[in-house]
């Protein structure tokens, strides 16, 4: 492992280690053990430990906080568990329920890391006097001209670039990826030497705190007065159903519409757009998805002013799991841009990321906008 921290041997270095009690940030605590580093391992408790614990494949509670304590035993490095469950529930739980309120598609994951993780946390591990910040996040970060740079992970089937968007450029300097160039089955590999206990645990599924994966439930318990029926239309506003509230439905979704499923013209039809106010689902066919341009805010920048004009001829990811599409971003005042794209896209949903690359480099990203 290359020293992590510029001029300071890895005796001389203390570095946090956000360990979520899975197999990914136990084995970054050991691996930076083992290079000589002092360690301290730091477990964030997100919600409710009775509530986690019934539920399998989640984090930051409950169960996960025992393995991760486990692990710090078995390393000798100093653990602690840190209360962060009012900073989650504002940071991310509510604005993840206001978000569908609004007809959103809500990357809880993404908001997590830029609120509770990459700035409470990181505040916290600075006044521990830590030389620097590690995750188990399969991302790299690499020394630029400009500063730090964030490249995707090396195993693209893990890759965690999207997810990280909105790390700032006085974030990633503290911030370090020791998993970034090891393919996920090294890091098992890993966590089997080191014969530690969560090396077969299951890697994390669905967002950590909706129980059996059913958003509505959440939705509808912190925001019990924005679930209301309402309509199904097509584009011109022609009911042909109805539904009991529009966070069941996102943006390109054909099944569970219960209307037939077809327009007047045998085509299938599919839901384009939400309207949060007039409570209606629009729907029609598959050409009126059709988006040749999304407007995007809260942009983050990972790139010196004289790269800005990489942004002309870009490849982008709107959803998490696609592969890239190339684009060109038009800045605009009010950290707002515009991302055009050659070829029109499908199914772009307002509340999720627009994240910008150069090869395999992040040049930044930020949140669409109902278009």
């Amino acid at each position: 492992m290359d020293c992590l921290i510029k001029n300071k041997k890895p005796k001389d270095s203390k570095i946090v280690v956000a360990m979520s009690g899975g197999v990914d940030s136990s084995v970054t605590a050991a691996l930076l053990s083992e290079a000589g580093y002092n360690v301290i391992g730091i477990t964030l408790q997100l919600y409710d430990h009775g509530e986690a614990t019934k539920k399998k494949g989640s984090c930051c509670a409950g169960q996960d906080i025992h393995d991760a304590r486990n692990v710090a035993d078995k390393l000798g490095i100093p653990h602690y568990v840190l209360d962060y469950e009012t900073k989650f529930q504002e940071s991310v739980i509510r604005d993840f329920a206001d978000s569908y309120v609004a007809g959103e598609t809500p990357i809880p994951c993404v908001r997590c890391n830029q609120t509770v993780k990459f700035r409470d946390l990181l505040s916290t591990a600075r006044e521990l006097g830590a030389d620097a910040l590690a995750t188990g996040h399969y991302i790299r970060r690499v020394g630029g001209p400009n500063g730090a740079e964030l490249y995707q992970g090396s195993d693209k089937g893990k890759d965690q670039s999207y997810f990280l968007f909105a790390t700032t450029q006085e974030q990633l300097e503290y911030l370090r990826f020791p998993l970034g160039e090891l393919p996920k089955a090294e890091t098992r590999a890993h966590a089997e030497r080191f014969d530690l206990s969560v090396s077969a645990k299951p890697d994390s599924q669905d967002i950590c705190f909706v129980p059996n994966g059913s958003y509505s439930n959440i939705v509808e318990k912190l925001r019990p007065e924005s679930i209301e029926p309402g309509d199904i239309v097509d584009c011109n506003g022609r009911v042909l159903g109805h539904h009991k509230g529009i966070i069941g439905f996102t943006i390109g979704q054909r099944r569970g519409l219960h209307i037939g499923g077809r327009g007047p013209n045998s085509e299938p039809l599919y839901v384009i757009r939400l309207e949060p106010k007039e409570k209606r689902v629009v729907v029609g066919p598959r050409k009126a998805l059709e988006v040749p341009k999304i407007r995007i805010d809260q942009v983050n920048l990972l790139v010196g002013l004289d790269e800005i004009g990489r942004l002309e001829k870009v490849m982008v990811k709107f959803r998490s799991a696609m592969e890239p599409v190339p684009a060109s971003v038009k800045l605009l005042p009010g950290e707002q841009a515009e991302v055009h794209f050659p070829e029109p896209q499908f199914s772009i949903s307002s509340g999720q990321a627009c994240v910008f690359y150069w090869n395999e480099r992040v040049l930044g990203g930020g949140w669409i906008k109902r278009h």
